[in-house]
């Protein structure tokens, strides 16, 4: 067999096999979460427990394979002071980038907000997965955002660390 026969398999093979890994990275293990899974939820500062908010206009995305790759984009008519006195306020939020053709989504967008104070993070639920928090800013324009970041439980765990004090215990591997 011919060299350039040989080059020219392995150039095909390398062409299929990353177009099949960017298709199964971007596209193939989302699912649009369906409306009456999509509700808003927001930990309350008074009970400590997650409440549903008045979101619309609801699109949201999921998939199995990794609890980070949830994302949501909502509109709200709750004003920030209300929002802020009633809700737990997130710290060290920072936005995880969505696929592209999720374009509600602008991970750059919403950590800028956020650093110039025109966004507010709030915790949605904590350990929505072990280790993970579903995290929810919303702006002063009443647009809004979630996904699911790793928290000081999730990170110690996943590194093999001892757990920080109040950590729930880690589920059985």
């Amino acid at each position: 067999m011919s060299g350039k026969i040989v080059a020219m398999i392995l150039v095909v093979s390398g062409l299929i096999a990353g177009a099949a890994m960017y298709y199964f990275q971007v596209y193939a293990f989302y699912d649009t979460v369906s409306a009456e899974d999509s509700e808003v939820f927001l930990t309350s500062v008074a009970t400590g427990a997650p409440e549903a908010i008045g979101a619309e206009s609801v699109r949201a995305i999921d998939a199995d394979s990794s609890p980070l790759r949830y994302r949501a984009c909502f509109e709200t008519g709750l004003s920030q002071a209300m929002l802020t006195e009633s809700y737990v306020v997130y710290e060290g939020a920072v936005p995880n980038v969505a696929p592209g053709w999720f374009d509600c989504f602008d991970a750059a967008a919403i950590g800028a907000a956020l650093e110039e104070g025109t966004a507010t993070a709030f915790l949605g639920e904590g350990n929505i997965h072990y280790g993970f928090d579903r995290v929810v800013a919303i702006g002063e324009d009443g647009r809004g955002f979630v996904w699911h970041q790793i928290n000081a439980c999730g990170q110690a765990f996943f590194d093999g660390d001892p757990l920080p004090q109040g950590c729930p215990a880690p589920p059985e591997q």
